[in-house]
Formats: C-alpha cells, structure tokens, sequence
C-alpha cells in the first residue's frame, strides 16, 4: 500500500492522527474541531497555556469551557516525542513582521524544525500561517528534508490551507466558513481535502497549488488594507473641507456595489502585517508595488493623524493642551476579543504622550499585565466621573455601545470633547468624528 492508500484508508476509518502545532486564535479551534472528529494532539510550547486549556480556560475567550472540556479525542502536549503518533501535521503558528516591517519567520521555521525531528515517511505537513506565495514551499521544505533526512514528494508531502479566523466573531466560526485547500501533488492535495470536509460544514475550494492558496491568503488582507487606506484618505479630504465623511459614506453607500469600509486605525495580526508579506515577496522578485505601500503608508498614520486632530479641537476650544487628560476607550486591535497584536491604539496614545497630555486607558477586554509587559503603559480599572478634557473611543466594544453616550459623558469635564472613532453613536450625541 502506498502513501496516498493508506493515509485515505485512515480517513475512510476516522483512525488518521492529526497533530496541531501552535493553540492560539488558529490553532485551537481547529484542535477542538478536529478533536471531536478523530485522535488530535494539539501541541503549544507555552506550558501555562496548556494547563489552562486542561482545565478549561481558554485566555482567547473564543471557546467556552464546556466546549473544551467535552471534547474526547484531543490530548495537550509541550513534548515533541508525543507528535510521532501523528499521521497529519497542521501549523498554526503566528508569522509577524519585525521592526523594520520585513517578514518574521522565525516561529515558522522553528515549528519546521520541530516536526523535521518527528515527521515519517508518508506524513503530510499542512500550514495555515499566512505567508508570501512561495514561503512554504521555499523555506520550511528545505528544512523538513535537511533535519529528516527524508525526500519531498516522495517521503513527506506538504499542504496549505490559509486560515480564516475572525477573533471575536460568533457566526463566522471555523466550521462556517468556507476552506481553501492545496496540496504539494495531485494526491496529497485530494489528501488535505478531504481531511478539512471532516469538520468544515461550509465546504472546501481546492486551489490548483500552494502557491496559489498562499497568495489567496496574503490578497485577501491586503485588499482590505487597501480599501480601508482609500477610505482613510477620504476621511482627512473631508475633514479638510469640513464634510462628515460618515455622512458621504451613507449616501455613497446606496449603490448597490459600494463597499462599506469605515476610516480608523488598521492594526492586528492579519489586516496589518500581511500586505508587507506580499510587498516583500514582491520587491525580491524585482518589482516595487506602489498602490500596497501607499495603503500601508497612510494606515500608519492614522493614529498621530487622529491624536494631533483632536488636539487641534481641543485648541479650538481653549481647552489647554499640557497637562490636559484624555481617556482612550479601547485598547484591542478590534472590538469583542482581548488581542493586543499590533494595536495602533498605542500610537494614538504615544503621540498624545509626545504633547505633554495625560493618558487613561480603559479597556474592560484586556489584561492589565500582558499590556504593561508588551507596551509599557498602565490602564484604569474604571474611569472617573468629571475628569477627562477629552474621550476618545477607540474600539467598538459592544461593552461601550451598552454605556450609552450618556453614561460616558458624564467621565468629562463640563467642557469635553467625545470623539467617537468608531461610529458608535449618533453624530447628535458626540462632538467629533473622523
């Protein structure tokens, strides 16, 4: 029986093994998914980690406890000598951008190295980590095959299935949402096909190569960078020739194929970093892309753009600037989960910094501790009433829309400003906008 017959025969009896590698946002509700299905090892190097989801308790808030705890067939491991049960190995684990906004690959090609010291001969490796097209096929199998000792395509093989996570997000769960699907051969991509019908209900698309899925990941955020930085640009036009762009986005909106992105700050793991995954890529390959840059460009800036324009209002208002206090409502990459990845809340708040004014940071989704360790500020319990100059709502925590408008302001002086940065209230019951 060759490769392919055998791993197809373990799928037809549900005894195939798949390992997880990396229990975060990605990882671990395809762990739990799959778990429910057949034998799963989810594998995380964070012991703490591991000890919670034992119990339980995952930090993401995206599974509940019951959830977690009734899955039957998936065990929690930090040892690499467990994942020599698996038939299928999946990795799941980040891929951010370093300080100098080049591709870090660094967890990729660690995770790599780990399964080249336990992969068979017959196992089939499948990223969903977000990489340029090329990434998986040029780096990790090169590593796979050094540390193995085993051959590509004919000892291993290789998959890639982007994932399409949306933290925080109840109905556009993993199970419901449509999976891309590849395989490094005709076989092996059959292979990974039909392991994903096993859990998604919303079906699968098989992309004709790895490199097509992969560059289907990586244009899937970017377009969205990309819409959002036009919209961006829009909303400092406007603000220019005094127009409440909201107010131009409702009208425009009712073409039936105008898209509905909204000014703001662009951060996270995914929306934020993945286009310069593709510029990357792009530049090596001679070209230098103009328009995804130019995004990128102005979606940095929003945050010393928002923070100097509500200190202009404030000017405007005689509200003197040094030692004035301003609340920052939300401190998340996006609203309903505790991810601070790459917020750009930080950047509001470092600029307002720069000019001598006094920050509060309220956010009721974060860890206090993991904020401080990462970014070196500290956040509020709960704001005071009758303290703040300004309020600036920076995330769209349904927590905030539930406070009413009302109920903030009574946070501010008798002379404040609420900056509403989300549109989550009525232009009526704010005083700024974007």
């Amino acid at each position: 029986m060759n490769h392919y017959s055998n791993l197809n025969s373990l799928i037809d009896s549900s005894d195939i093994k798949v390992c997880i590698v990396g229990l975060g946002y990605v990882g671990l509700p395809l762990a739990i998914e799959f778990g429910n299905k057949i034998t799963t090892i989810g594998f995380d190097i964070n012991n703490k980690r591991l000890n919670d989801l034992r119990k339980g308790i995952d930090l993401t808030l995206e599974i509940e406890k019951e959830d977690l705890l009734k899955v039957n067939n998936l065990s929690f491991t930090n040892n690499p000598d467990d994942l020599k049960k698996a038939d299928i190995y999946i990795i799941t684990v980040p891929t951010p951008i370093d300080t100098q906004n080049n591709p870090d690959l660094s967890p990729l090609t660690k995770a790599t190295e780990m399964i080249g010291s336990v992969i068979s001969k017959g196992n089939i490796v499948i990223y969903e980590s977000t990489v340029y097209p090329g990434a998986s096929e040029e780096v990790c199998v090169p590593l796979i095959e050094t540390i193995s000792g085993l051959s590509f395509n004919k000892d291993f093989y290789l998959g890639y299935s982007p994932e399409r996570i949306n933290p925080g997000d109840k109905e556009h769960t993993i199970t419901n949402i449509l999976k891309v699907t590849s395989g490094s051969s005709p076989e092996s991509a059959d292979i990974v096909d039909r392991l994903y019908k096993l859990i998604i209900l919303a079906g699968t698309y098989k992309a004709s190569s790895i490199k097509v899925a992969e560059a289907a990941k990586v244009i899937e955020n970017t377009q969205r960078d990309v819409n959002i930085g036009l919209i961006n640009e829009l909303a400092l036009i406007f603000n220019k020739l005094d127009i409440d762009t909201e107010e131009v986005l409702k009208a425009a909106g009712t073409k039936w194929n105008f898209l509905p992105f909204r000014p703001g700050l662009v951060g996270g793991h995914c929306i934020g970093v993945d286009p310069y995954y593709l510029t990357h890529k792009a530049q090596s390959a001679g070209f230098h892309p103009e328009m995804i840059l130019a995004g990128r460009r102005i979606n940095d800036s929003m945050g010393k753009y928002i923070a100097n324009y509500l200190v202009q209002k404030m000017e405007n208002k005689n509200i003197k600037i040094c030692n004035s206090k301003v609340l920052i409502m939300g401190f998340t990459f996006k609203e309903d989960c505790p991810d601070v990845r790459n917020t750009k809340v930080i950047d509001v708040i470092n600029e307002l910094n720069r000019l001598e004014i006094d920050v509060s940071c309220y956010d009721p989704w974060i860890d206090p501790v993991e904020v401080n360790s990462i970014y070196d500020i500290n956040t509020i319990d709960m704001p005071l009433n009758d303290e703040y100059d300004a309020i600036i709502i920076t995330v769209a925590h349904q927590k905030f829309k539930d406070l009413g408008s009302s109920r903030i302001r009574l946070w501010g002086t008798n002379d404040h400003i609420l900056f509403d940065l989300k549109y989550i209230f009525d232009s009526s019951e704010t005083d700024l906008r974007i």
